[in-house]
């Protein structure tokens, strides 16, 4: 007899998805109430600094559909691929050679409050409105664009399935590359990490992750 096998394991697995979405409807939901001065003040301070929207749009995919996801806008506005490679072309280069990548210290296109809030991941807070509509987890895999995965599919053919199963899961604000390394991480390694989490899911691992989150968010500052 496996573990699978056993009448509490399969009653987990059964309450798994519910309890998780009730934890995300109130624990999203609180943390936007209690968050409420800060991205205010967020707000106005992108609206004054820089010209442009306060948040910032863009399709990405879950579940095998897409969806737009929400952050505080920390990029300035217009053809950003296009301001970095006319008057940054070395940035470029390595901005291409290293999937797609720059840290926010170098990367120009990014404003002064968007260093901040990136370094913080404040910019991601506007995603607790992703969880509540059901389109995000509080934590997944991360939120990748479809023309992303394809590339990556495409450049680390190994990673592949991976990928099919990292497509079929709702994405995080956080998760367990998130927790392990953040950005530091190379692809390969982050994708395995995420299906491995989402073959393997649990309460006990999505409270584990959620608790390890502050500490990941601070070790950028």
């Amino acid at each position: 007899m496996t573990r699978r096998d056993l009448p509490f394991y399969n009653l987990r697995v059964f309450l798994f998805a519910p309890v998780k979405r009730t934890i995300d409807i109130f624990a999203s939901a609180l943390l936007l109430i209690a968050f409420s001065p800060i991205l205010l003040i967020v707000s106005l301070l992108i609206k004054i600094t820089s010209f442009g929207p306060i948040i910032f749009k863009q399709k990405r995919v879950g579940q095998d559909r897409e969806f737009f996801m929400y952050k505080f806008r920390s990029m300035r506005c217009g053809d950003n691929d296009k301001f970095l490679r006319e008057n940054y072309p070395e940035l470029w280069e390595k901005y291409k050679a290293n999937d797609w990548k720059l840290s926010a210290s170098e990367d120009p296109r990014i404003t002064k409050i968007g260093k901040f809030i990136r370094a913080t991941s404040i910019d991601e807070m506007p995603q607790f409105i992703n969880v509540l509509k059901g389109e995000m987890s509080l934590v997944g895999p991360r939120a990748y664009r479809d023309e992303e995965l394809n590339e990556y599919a495409q450049k680390y053919p190994k990673t592949k399935k991976y990928i099919d199963i990292i497509r079929t899961a709702k994405p995080g604000i956080t998760g367990l590359w998130q927790v392990s390394g953040r950005n530091n991480l190379p692809f390969e390694k982050r994708a395995k990490m995420d299906a491995v989490y989402i073959k393997n899911r649990s309460l006990r691992q999505e409270i584990a992750i959620i608790f390890k989150t502050p500490a990941a968010m601070f070790s950028n500052w």
